[in-house]
């Protein structure tokens, strides 16, 4: 069976020697992950700054006609490909809700304020 390395979300690429050295956007910051080229890339909008197409561009791409390939010329069955080659199955899609909860410390003053965030830190044995 073909498989084809995926990395979503990757807002930089480096590719070097055959491998592709990406930074992958998750939930906490990002992660470095590298794969073997070829490879399946979707970039996140933190890659950089879009083009826009000049209305003479958009035009001239409605003229062109994309390329359509199938299965035999790219040396796959048809059995190997859509749902009859898939080999994962997505059991529900969803986005985790992230529940933040802030607390407001105060007090008198700054340092007072500091003091009591000094006080609920140790009390939740954070220092």
């Amino acid at each position: 069976m073909l498989g084809l390395p995926g990395v979503t979300l990757v807002k930089k690429i480096d590719i070097s020697q055959g491998k592709a050295k990406v930074e992958r956007v998750t939930d906490d910051g990002y992660e470095v992950v590298e794969v073997a080229l070829p490879a399946l890339l979707t970039v996140s909008n933190e890659i950089g700054e879009p083009r826009y197409p000049t209305i003479k561009r958009s035009l001239a791409a409605k003229k062109i006609a994309p390329t359509v390939w199938k299965p035999a010329d790219i040396g796959l069955e048809t059995a190997q490909v859509g749902a009859a080659g898939r080999q994962t199955e997505i059991a529900r899609l969803f986005q985790p809700v992230r529940g933040v909860k802030c607390q407001i410390m105060e007090g008198e003053s700054a340092e007072e304020a500091g003091v009591n965030l000094a006080l609920r830190l140790r009390e939740a044995k954070l220092i």
